[in-house]
């Protein structure tokens, strides 16, 4: 427990000078990736005062869910296969992998709430990573407008495990950019007000670059 209200601190004056670097001035929400650790480490983080949960596994997901009974907003962070939609869904207030009409479509059948999501773009074009092209994410969200249990909250993508800082502020800045084609567009199902970038090794650059929400897992509960 101390050790995580150590590292949030720390984690916490990082973004808060991130955010000085920024231009955008948002707010910066942490959510605590809690698939590496148990039961008790997540227990933790949210007596830590951390109320965002991230898991991409449904196993993991449901188990924690089950035995933690304390209030939090749990995030899924992973790909989602779409016959486990079903599984997951009504347990989490967040998902932020939604990257094909096939998922859309099945979460529109399943869910008894509307669903934030998010629309994962794969900014960087790395094979290994799930998402759709920059070029394919509007006409994607046009596909969703008959949607009434999805509301597009915002954008998610994962910059390249690099040391090139150059290279991942450009991921980021790209996504910046394509948000902010999408809000100009209006669209009442898909404010994207949200950005989720950044990760323990990278979450710097993505606040300087208007990230409102950071997914941490090693570098706080780790």
């Amino acid at each position: 427990m101390a050790k995580i209200i150590e590292n949030l601190a720390q984690i916490q004056v990082n973004i808060d000078q991130a955010k000085e670097r920024s231009n955008y001035g948002q707010p910066v929400q942490i959510i605590a990736v809690t698939k590496e650790v148990d039961v008790a480490r997540t227990a933790e983080a949210i007596d830590a005062g951390l109320l965002h949960l991230g898991e991409n596994r449904p196993e993991g997901l449901l188990v924690k869910r089950e035995a933690i009974q304390q209030f939090a907003n749990w995030h899924y962070i992973g790909s989602l296969q779409t016959r486990k939609v079903k599984q997951v869904i009504n347990e989490i207030d967040y998902l932020h992998s939604l990257d094909r009409l096939s998922l859309a479509e099945e979460i529109e059948k399943r869910a008894q709430h509307v669903v934030k999501c998010f629309v994962q773009v794969n900014v960087s074009g790395e094979e290994s990573k799930h998402g759709l092209t920059a070029e394919e994410t509007i006409d994607f969200l046009h596909s969703l407008a008959n949607m009434t249990k999805i509301e597009v909250v915002g954008l998610m993508t994962m910059a390249p495990y690099s040391d090139n800082k150059e290279l991942i502020r450009s991921v980021f800045r790209n996504l910046k950019k394509l948000q902010q084609e999408v809000v100009a567009l209006k669209l009442p199902y898909a404010p994207c007000t949200e950005l989720s970038m950044g990760m323990s090794n990278d979450y710097e650059i993505a606040v300087e670059e208007g990230a409102t929400f950071v997914r941490i897992g090693t570098a706080l509960v780790g």
